[in-house]
This record gives C-alpha cells, structure tokens and sequence, in this order.
C-alpha cells in the first residue's frame, strides 16, 4: 500500500482550488497547439487532440515530475512529417509505438543519468532558442487565409486584444492570485468577443476539435522486416527528442519549484504514454516546456492538475468542443506570448560579459540550431559536443612539466594535468630526448593517465629514449598502466606505497 501510495504522491499536499483552475488553463491552451503540431506533421486535428490527451493523462500519473504537461510536440511533428508523407498515419502509429519501447528501455537502463552531461549553457541556449520558436509561431495568427499579413481594423482588433490578454496576465497576479491569471485572461477576452460580437478569428476557425473516445487501434502495417527498417530511424529520433526534451523540461521545472524528479521514472512514463497513444490513434509526443510553465507558473505542484488538464482536454473533445471554438485565438496567443517571454533566460543576457566566451559560444549555437531547425534535439547534441570538445581543448592546454637535474645528474619531469587524446601532441613536446642525461625520471603523481591515447603516447615516449640508450624511469603510475605499457618491467619503478590506484577507462 505505502508503495501504491508513493507512486501516485497522494500523499503530498494539495491545493484543489489552484490545480483544478491550472489544469483548466492548460487544457484550453494545449487545444491550438495540438491541433497546429498534427497540421505540421501532415496529420488530422484529432491525431493531435488525442496525443495531447493520452501523454498528458499517462505522464500525469506515472511521471517523475509533477506537474510536468506532456503532449502532443513541435520538435515530434518535425521528426514524423516526411514519414506520414511517405507512408501514411498507420506507418505513424508504428513508429511512435516503436518509439515509445525504445524510451521504457532507455528508463530502464537508468539513462536518465547522462543529463548531468548537458552543460548549463546549453540549457540556457535550448531554453532561449525555444521561447523564441514559441514567439515566433503566433505571428501565424496576425497573417491572413491567404498568408498575407493583417492590417486595418482587423489588425488593431487583433493587437488590442493579444495586448489585453498580456496585460491580465501580467497584472492580475500582482492584484489577487485566487484565479490563475491565464484562466482569467481567456475568459475575459472570450467574454469581451462574445458580448460586443467583435469579429475575430476563434479555434473554430483553425479546425473543428469534435470528437469521440480516442478510438483503440492497432498500426494497419505489414509485419515484416522492411517495415521494421522503415519506421526505426523515425522511431530513434523521436524517442531520443522526446526524453531530451521532457528530462530538460524537467531539470527547468526543478530549478523553478527548488525540487527534483525522477528522470529514469519520467522516461519510462514518457515510454509508456507514447506506446498507448500509438495504440489510441495519437501522433506521440513529450514534455512540454511551454505548457509546464503555464502550469506551474499558475502554482500548480501536484499531478493533479496534469489529469485534470488532460480529462477537461478530452471533455473539450467530447462534449464542448462547440465552446471551445469560440475561445478567440487573439486570447491564446496573447498567453503563449507571454510563455515565451516567461521562458527566455533574461539573466543569461545579464551575465553575457561574465560568461567565458567558450560559453557563450555553446549557447548562442545552441540557440541558433533550435530556432533555424526547429530540432531541439539536435541542438542539445551539438551544444554537450562543442562543450565537450571546448572542454577537451582546455585541458589539453593544461598539461605542463616541471623540470630538474638533481646531483647525481638525473633529470626529473614532474607532470602535471591531465595526459589524454587532446594533450599528448603537448606531452611530447616537454621532452628533449636528444640533449638529456643517460637516465631520465618522469614523475605522474601530478598527472592523470586518461586513456589509450595517453598509454600509446608513454609508449612513444619510452621509445624514443631507449633508442638512443638513455634509462627512463616512470612512477607513479597505475598498475592498469603498467599492464598497458609495453616492455613495463624495463622502464617502470614501482613504488606500492605512493603509486595510485586509479582504474583506467579501458578494457584490457
């Protein structure tokens, strides 16, 4: 029972009035972005709907993060368009059930961990490259059927109320907080629209939300292997956008909330929701980090509100769809205006001249690649690389060797930093093999022997001084090292009592 209950944290205070108002706020507002991420991927509204449904009502309940809102995703629909082109939704379904194993499996090896590699930089460009993606996308909503961008008095109608929507919910906190300031927001734009017959484009206008239960279905697909090859490199890369999307959307709502959750948990969640909503006729998806922070800025902490944002999303779908499309957009997109505004890491720009310029460097690409590609993934991957090669060519610039002749004509390098790929070019260069003594001492108790490169680079070294029949004596290595190098016994003084005892990452 204790474990029943540690799963569905019934037993962590709750606000009821606070999570019912923040999930009915979410659930208005995930209805437009359900239904404009199945338009990008070539999809049905109601694939969309039915996604943003099913992942918000499985993570809600299974996540590692309360509070966190799953969905139907941007970065996802990117991945699946070629595919839906291609092949058709059933082939869809397939691959976002194939994504989805591949995710519990991630959960279940414990993957989770590798997000302590992704630099805070990077963090700060996902962050910012994603507030402006969110900006950007509602400047659809000041553009025309034709594509041609709105003026006159349809766009001032259109400004005043994006800029009234911004103003409540920028200034209703700062008054009362009984009532999420998002929620009020769209009810009183709808109320404005609706009482003064202000001609406005509401969601009805962008597609019908009417439908049913999300109906089970398995993928209408060939069980064969060119099947299995087809939807796979589909299924790898949403599976992968999915968890580094929902575990970043997870390290930012624990920063905001001063809390932790469980990664590995949340991945097998995420898993496990993508797998039904492939089962329950939905595109798949992941964390989403604008809708997170709706709700958790509305002071949402619980997983209630994420099972009510889902329920009243399928409620919507079922029943209320009728209302639902006379919300006006203008409302909507005066709320994820201020999302994005919410989301961009102001302070990053602030500590912009403190910041090392390999850092910046990191986050501004970072940045870049989210907004050019709209592949957040991707631009996480290529921000943890530059970091890592940044990283990697500092430390080799560290490497240096202290050096001296003691009386009995012996020369001793002492090294210090550590010797790996990016510092053995560095390493070689300290000796001067031709102009030494007949016997050399180099000393690594400063030092770190990281990996073959280094064991081949002492390799080289040892040759090159025996060549000329010069004695060179190595200590303080570990024995992995010794076992590595070659003719050890020869060149190696084994001191048992000083010599580390470090592993080498190596396999012998």
């Amino acid at each position: 029972m204790k474990q029943y209950f540690k799963l569905f944290d019934l037993t962590q205070r709750v606000d009821y009035k606070t999570e019912v108002l923040s999930g009915l706020t979410v659930a208005m507002a995930l209805v437009p972005e359900a239904v404009a991420f199945a338009f990008v991927a070539g999809l049905s509204p109601l694939t969309g709907l039915y996604a943003a449904f099913v992942m918000g009502l499985v993570t809600a309940i299974l996540g590692g993060r309360p509070g966190m809102i799953s969905g139907a995703t941007g970065a996802i629909a990117v991945v699946i368009v070629s595919l839906a082109q291609q092949h058709g939704v059933e082939y869809v379904l397939a691959a976002v059930i194939l994504s989805g194993l591949i995710q519990v499996l991630a959960g279940v090896l414990k993957l989770g961990k590798f997000m302590r590699l992704v630099p805070h930089p990077v963090i700060f460009g996902f962050v910012n490259g994603l507030a402006v993606i969110i900006f950007t996308s509602q400047l659809a909503q000041f553009k025309d059927g034709s594509g041609n961008w709105l003026s006159g008095e349809p766009l001032y109608i259109l400004l005043a109320l994006v800029l009234a929507t911004m103003l409540i919910v920028w200034g209703l906190p700062k008054i009362t907080k009984a009532i999420p300031s998002s929620l009020a927001a769209i009810l009183v734009i709808f109320g404005v629209v609706f009482f003064f017959d202000i001609d406005t484009r509401t969601v009805g206008d962008v597609a019908s939300i009417k439908g049913t239960f999300p109906p089970f279905h398995i993928p209408s697909v060939p069980l064969k292997w060119e099947t299995l090859m087809i939807i796979l490199p589909y299924s790898a890369i949403m599976a992968a956008v999915g968890l580094i999307e929902s575990l970043l959307t997870l390290n930012i709502v624990d920063e905001i909330t001063e809390s932790r959750g469980r990664g590995n948990k949340e991945a097998v969640a995420q898993g496990t929701a993508n797998i039904l909503s492939g089962l329950f006729s939905g595109m798949g998806g992941c964390a989403m980090l604008g809708q997170s922070l709706i709700n958790i800025s509305n002071g949402a902490r619980a997983r209630l509100s994420g099972i009510v944002a889902a329920i009243m999303l399928l409620v919507f779908i079922m029943f209320g769809s009728s209302y639902i499309e006379l919300v006006p957009m203008a409302a909507l997109t005066g709320l994820m205006i201020m999302v994005s505004i919410g989301t961009f890491e102001w302070a990053s720009l602030k500590t912009i001249n403190k910041m090392p310029k390999s850092d910046i460097l990191v986050m501004v690409l970072v940045t870049l690649v989210t907004i050019v590609l709209h592949n957040l993934a991707l631009a996480v991957i290529v921000g943890v690389i530059i970091a890592a090669l940044v990283f990697a060519w500092d430390n080799a610039k560290r490497i240096r060797a202290r050096k001296s002749v003691d009386q009995e004509g012996t020369k001793h390098y002492e090294i210090y930093g550590p010797l790996f790929f990016g510092s053995t070019a560095a390493f070689n260069e300290k000796f001067d093999v031709m102009n030494d003594p007949e016997e050399v001492i180099i000393d690594f108790a400063e030092s770190r022997v990281v990996d073959m490169s280094a064991i081949e680079a002492l390799n080289k070294i040892t040759e090159r001084y025996l060549k000329v029949g010069k004695k060179v004596h190595l200590k303080h290595l570990s024995p992995d090292c010794r076992r590595l190098l070659q003719n050890a016994d020869k060149i190696i003084d084994v001191n048992v009592i000083e010599d580390p005892s470090y592993k080498l990452a190596v396999d012998k």
